[in-house]
């Protein structure tokens, strides 16, 4: 499925909350951000990408928000959260930085990622 995520495209927009859904749902780890894992535009993206290679992950499903406007908008709607980055693990909204910061230092992200044995 092709959906414009232009500026011009209603973030709303069913198109783009079924897009966001799609990547959701469709991947393991998903982290909407600034720029990309190779290259974070801003610092908390590139926490978050560290906590996750922290933790081991290696398959990260990421979305250039700079890229794509609507979606940048859309996400907020889609977790009614206002910022960005925003990290989805197994189809569910963890949050941001500061909350993936505090999981991974409480061992709680880990557990969430499966990249520790549960407790």
């Amino acid at each position: 499925m092709t959906v414009d995520t232009g500026a011009h495209v209603d973030p709303t927009s069913p198109a783009i909350q079924d897009l966001i859904r799609e990547q959701v749902t469709g991947h393991p780890v998903v982290l909407y951000m600034k720029g990309t894992p190779q290259f974070p535009m801003c610092g908390f993206s590139g926490t978050v990408i560290q906590i996750l290679k922290a933790c081991g992950v290696k398959d990260i499903f990421s979305v250039n928000v700079l890229e794509h406007p609507a979606i940048r908008e859309g996400v907020k709607t889609y977790a009614n959260w206002p910022t960005i980055p925003q990290l989805y693990v197994n189809g569910e909204f963890v949050g941001g930085c500061d909350i993936a910061r505090e999981m991974y230092q409480s061992g709680e992200l880990q557990q969430l990622l499966g990249t520790t044995p549960q407790a």
